[in-house]
């Protein structure tokens, strides 16, 4: 067990340092992106000066003739206000032209930081991190709507009651207990929406690693013989008897259920919060290991037992589940079409019921 929860736990903490670096990544392409937009914009400003400042000058000297002709100045004033008039146009055309060169020269030399400074009230850096991830605005500039990946990841955790359906036998009559027996299940999916515009119908995907626990009655414990692996009863009074199969699964299931359309400043986005879901489909992995413990009274000493062997199981694991819930929470159920035990007289496959918990 303990191996494994080491390996769970680096598994995790790669694909977690792995999604910060993409984050990271995209958050160093978005920031350049958005320089290399505000260059081209204050290039386009820079060219439009001239044409402004004279558009501006002839608005003046049409109101200097207008006062001339009116007598309200003589023709020497007229002509003194023209060129001061042309002196500040062309004035103005320096300063402006100045000033944008030494702002696109900022901007080349220091990048995403140069970006911190303030053009005017309405144009500032804005980063924002919440419920719905990361948002960069830069400048008062506004993006079409854009719908959001159609793919996006979540963890899976399920837990639950663990037994076996025995060929002739009832649940009722199974030898492990209902009660103690038990399986737990944590994962990483990526759930991908089928449609462009809908959400109705989407797939979720991934690996996940499955503890299924039997514990067993009646004083047994499993024997492994040969090929083939019985349970017996146990020379002394068993405390505990306890039998678990870990495997590495990938699961892969279809899910239906309504979903909200957020409409943000700068993207859509499907969330499935408080809405039902229903999902069909099934798995299919590797068994890792197989693990018996057996806790006694031995000469009044207490003894716990742990045997690692692979007890003749099942190499393969593949098999069919379903959920069915409201928003993050579920009713999970999995079923193994492969036996527990291979080439076994009787043939028993694993059964889970539990909850599942979808966590974004």
């Amino acid at each position: 067990m303990n191996t494994i929860t080491k390996l769970l736990v680096c598994l995790i903490l790669s694909i977690t340092i792995s999604k910060l670096q993409a984050q990271t990544k995209d958050l160093d392409s978005i920031r350049k992106e958005k320089v290399d937009y505000k260059i081209v914009k204050l290039e386009e400003e820079r060219s439009q000066i001239e044409e402004q400042e004279k558009g501006a000058l002839k608005l003046k000297i049409q109101k200097i003739n207008a006062r001339l002709d009116a007598d309200e100045i003589t023709a020497a004033e007229a002509e003194n206000l023209k060129k001061e008039a042309a002196k500040i146009a062309v004035l103005n055309i320096e300063n402006r032209t100045v000033i944008i060169d030494k702002q696109i020269a900022l901007l080349r030399r220091n990048g995403y930081d140069a970006y911190q400074y303030r053009r005017d009230d309405d144009e500032k850096v804005e980063l924002n991190i919440g419920s719905n991830g990361l948002h960069i605005n830069i400048g008062s500039e506004e993006k079409a709507p854009k719908y959001d990946l159609r793919t996006t990841n979540k963890m899976l955790f399920a837990i639950g009651f663990n037994n076996t359906i025995i060929d002739g036998e009832n649940l009722d009559d199974s030898p492990y207990k209902i009660g103690g027996s038990g399986f737990v299940e944590l994962g990483w999916l990526w759930q991908t929406r089928l449609f462009k515009d809908s959400n109705f119908m989407r797939v979720n995907y991934g690996f996940s690693f499955q503890w299924n626990k039997l514990n067993m009655k009646d004083n047994q414990y499993f024997v492994q013989t040969d090929d083939v692996t019985s349970l017996q009863e146990f020379p002394v009074d068993l405390d505990k008897a306890q039998f678990r199969v870990t495997n590495l699964v990938v699961p892969m299931h279809l899910e239906f259920g309504p979903s909200k359309k957020r409409e943000f400043k700068d993207k859509i986005r499907y969330t499935t919060e408080n809405q039902f879901k229903f999902g069909i489909g099934g798995y299919g992995g590797l068994r890792l290991g197989t693990l018996q413990k057996l806790k006694y009274k031995e000469n009044g000493d207490r003894v716990k037992d742990k045997i690692r062997k692979n007890y003749n199981t099942s190499n393969f694991v593949y098999g069919l589940s379903a959920y069915v819930g409201f928003d993050d929470v579920s009713l999970y159920v999995k079923y193994d079409l492969n036996p527990l035990f291979k080439d076994q007289a009787v043939d028993q496959n694993n059964i889970s019921v539990g909850l599942r918990f979808d966590l974004d």
